[in-house]
């Protein structure tokens, strides 16, 4: 009888480890399935991008969720797993998230999340007012609060919440805000955290330039930004030094010693200066904050390159837009972020004609690595000859490449910066 009984107890225990086992390997799964933004922010292999879905001259026609679907296939084609957007009083925002739900219930392999933006402005912004940088604006509290409801809706997707865009820059002109607002908003959401109204793994940040994170000016050195740098979970920083070929140009051009390389040879040579003029503005917040005797996460929440040009950076300005050099800048930054395990919300994924709706060959409009009409630029040519793009289409174009593929033709739109002997070399 003993053995019997034994038996039946060892038959049990077999049972019970194999029906436990499963449930082990599954928690385990979600787990890799379900990353903490601290997580993600260290994941070199998780490529992320700044995302718009606009394919027309204006935001009134929003993207449907079977244009962010197409979208959001291609982007993690290109190993994207983790988004940026910018506002949440549009649909588009919500609609994301909706459709990377969609996409995660149909496939189990499809993972992305999102970096959550909430627009902050100031007083009196885009109304015919005098504007007040002091004061917020009335919609403040309802971006931020359907900023919270959002997160809170879709928690397995939604990792970080980033308090205004550039909102404290000052050449933001016509909505700029003084730090003390970011740090209202950035400490209600840190209580709402503490409180168990929002997940303690989310991470609050405010995505600026460099400079507004204390990298530039003294004039950015105040007691409110030092109070904003404690209460962030991690520094977002945008970077471009493309805007600074005209605006700050020192960096840029071939200097005399390169004037007898050959012409591929001189774009690379200014292309990594680029990267150095970038990595120095990168370094600057890092120096300030070290300063301050503070320790926090820095990560890129902006850096791109444009494409087309008609202004400050085409052909009759610092001729520095072409997809060439933008695909050099993308390389060379991917390459930088990856090997220094720094998150880089590459600008931008498509371009997006709302964003100077008035001006079709302004640089703002060609930030994407694709066009609107879904063909891959020259950044993303190897990736199309590798299949990664193969039965994916963004409306009813399959992804090809510009320029017919025909590289000649490409180089003829790329243009040579122009001797400057005012760059320094170190070596």
């Amino acid at each position: 009888m003993k053995l019997i009984i034994k038996c039946f107890l060892l038959v049990s225990l077999v049972f019970l480890a194999s029906c436990q086992q499963p449930q082990k390997e599954e928690k385990f799964m979600q787990n890799t399935r379900n990353l903490t933004a601290k997580e993600l922010l260290n994941k070199p292999d998780y490529l992320a991008i700044s995302y718009g879905g606009y394919r027309k001259t204006s935001r009134d026609f929003q993207p449907s969720i079977k244009d962010l679907k197409q979208d959001l296939k291609l982007m993690h084609a290109m190993n994207i797993r983790v988004l940026r957007t910018y506002n949440v009083h549009l649909p588009q925002a919500a609609n994301i998230l909706k459709a990377i739900k969609q996409l995660k219930k149909a496939d189990e392999n499809f993972e992305m999340y999102v970096m959550l933006g909430a627009w902050i402005d100031c007083k009196n912004a885009w109304t015919d007012q005098p504007v007040n940088h002091h004061e917020e604006s009335e919609n403040n509290k309802a971006e931020i609060q359907r900023a919270v409801e959002l997160a809170n809706m879709y928690p397995d997707i939604v990792k970080i919440i980033a308090v205004g865009n550039e909102a404290m820059v000052k050449w933001a002109t016509a909505y700029y805000v003084e730090p003390h607002i970011i740090l209202k908003w950035v400490k209600h959401l840190q209580s709402l955290k503490q409180k168990g109204k929002l997940s303690q793994d989310l991470w609050v940040t405010s995505s600026d330039n460099f400079a507004s994170w204390g990298g530039g000016e003294s004039q950015y050195h105040t007691p409110e930004l030092e109070k904003l740098i404690k209460s962030v979970d991690y520094l977002s920083v945008h970077t471009y030094p493309m805007h600074d070929t005209h605006y700050n140009p020192k960096f840029w051009g071939v200097s005399p010693k390169e004037d007898t390389l050959t012409n591929t040879e001189k774009l690379d040579k200014v292309m990594s200066r680029s990267i150095d003029y970038a990595v120095s503005q990168y370094d600057s917040v890092v120096s300030y904050m070290q300063s301050l005797n503070i320790k926090k996460p820095v990560h890129i929440g902006e850096t791109g390159w444009a494409s087309v040009s008609n202004g400050f950076y085409g052909e009759d300005g610092s001729k520095a837009t072409d997809e060439y050099k933008q695909a050099l800048y993308y390389q060379k930054m991917r390459a930088w972020s990856t090997k220094n395990k720094i998150k880089c919300f590459y600008f931008e994924a498509f371009d997006e004609p709302w964003k100077d709706a008035q001006n079709p060959r302004g640089s703002e409009n060609f930030f994407g690595l694709f066009t609107v009409d879904g063909k891959a630029k020259y950044a993303l040519w190897e990736a199309v000859d590798e299949g990664t793009f193969k039965g994916l289409k963004r409306g009813n174009s399959k992804i090809t490449k510009t320029y017919e593929g025909d590289i000649k033709n490409l180089l003829l739109d790329v243009h040579i910066p122009p001797v400057n002997n005012k760059i320094h070399l170190d070596h």
